[in-house]
């Protein structure tokens, strides 16, 4: 029987196909609920371990758990047998993504923006756009990969080197592009976030596989990820709603600031996801490791450079306002290039 199934939404399902509207909702229901009570979210804002928000947390776990229930530890030895989706992922992190986000806010910011935009504000905007484009998604990579049926083992060995790359590269990446010499990264917020978001996650996906495993074989894998798939889509937009929550006056006061601001992060989005995604299409890499290849390094790890921002720049700073507008323009634009990737997936081989 020939599948006839439309190549845009063969990879979601009916909720996921409507995902754009749900979060727009969430974006919404945020920023009302953030103006209505502002007392309980700044009560939620508070619940923090080395400024990483646990409600946030909790909400996180609830996205990458199904696909940490996929990814096979046995077939991580085979990884090396296919590096390209890793290098491409490296390169891209590491090589042009921060410099071409400086570049970017240099040339909105200091020069387009100019009328616009006090200078010392748009410095401020100019070092949240940094801190973003130095920070590589860890966690809702899983949640972007597995919207497009990615490789879970493979988008686990990509997210956990750029974390151990991360650890070094962050701050002196940083540093260079701020000129600032004596920059603080808080390292216990790295090493928290990664472990809250990865590391926890994997050991109760390892654990909670191999019972699936011994009671019915990979079929009671498939249908126990199926039943909390549910979950990781809620996770996704009430963590939506508690992060427009915490900043909906500041986003609602200073509308024209929010979209000057997301003129440059969408640019730099876009940019960065079709240079990985076609880098992957000229290198014969299967589509299951190439669109999370491309996504990895077109998503942000917003919760840490939003803890940066806070922690160097202040919690009302234009920096990490900033950073908040980067989830703003995260989201749809990665559910955009998620449905983007899942219509163009013939352009790739099948996976070996």
């Amino acid at each position: 029987m020939t599948d006839t199934a439309d190549p845009a939404t063969a990879g979601l399902g009916a909720f996921e196909r409507w995902l754009s509207l749900w979060v727009a909702l969430a974006i919404g229901a945020g920023l009302l609920l953030g103006n209505l009570f502002p007392g309980i979210f700044g009560a939620l804002a508070a619940l923090e371990v080395a400024s990483v928000n646990l409600p946030v947390a909790v909400l996180i776990w609830a996205m990458v758990f199904p696909m940490m229930v996929g990814v096979d530890f046995g077939a991580l030895r085979q990884v090396g047998d296919k590096p390209k989706g890793l290098v491409v992922t490296l390169v891209v992190n590491w090589l042009i993504k921060p410099f071409t986000m400086a570049a970017l806010g240099v040339l909105f910011f200091n020069h387009v923006f100019a009328g616009l935009i006090p200078p010392d504000d748009a410095q401020a905007y100019l070092a949240g756009v940094i801190l973003l484009g130095a920070a590589p998604c860890t966690a809702m990579v899983f949640v972007w990969s597995n919207l497009t049926r990615g490789d879970a083992t493979y988008t686990l060995v990509q997210v956990s080197v750029n974390d151990v790359i991360m650890v070094f590269a962050f701050a002196p990446i940083v540093a260079f592009l701020l000129g600032v010499t004596d920059i603080t990264v808080p390292w216990d917020t790295l090493l928290i976030s990664v472990g809250l978001y990865v590391m926890l996650p994997l050991l109760a996906g390892y654990l909670t596989r191999g019972r699936l495993v011994a009671k019915g074989g990979e079929a009671a894998v498939d249908a126990f990820k199926a039943r909390v798939q549910p979950f990781a889509i809620m996770g996704l937009l009430l963590t939506v709603v508690l992060l427009f929550g915490f900043q909906g006056e500041v986003i609602l006061d200073r509308p024209l600031v929010i979209a000057l601001i997301a003129v440059p992060l969408l640019l730099q989005s876009y940019g960065i996801f079709f240079i990985a995604y076609g880098a992957a299409r000229a290198w014969g890499i299967p589509f299951n490791v190439a669109a999370p290849c491309a996504l990895i390094g077109t998503s942000n790890f917003f919760e840490l450079a939003v803890a940066v921002a806070i922690s160097l720049f202040g919690l009302g700073s234009g920096a990490a306002l900033a950073t908040v507008v980067g989830v703003l323009v995260e989201v749809p634009v990665m559910l955009s290039l998620v449905g983007f990737a899942n219509r163009t997936q013939h352009w790739f081989p099948a996976a070996k």
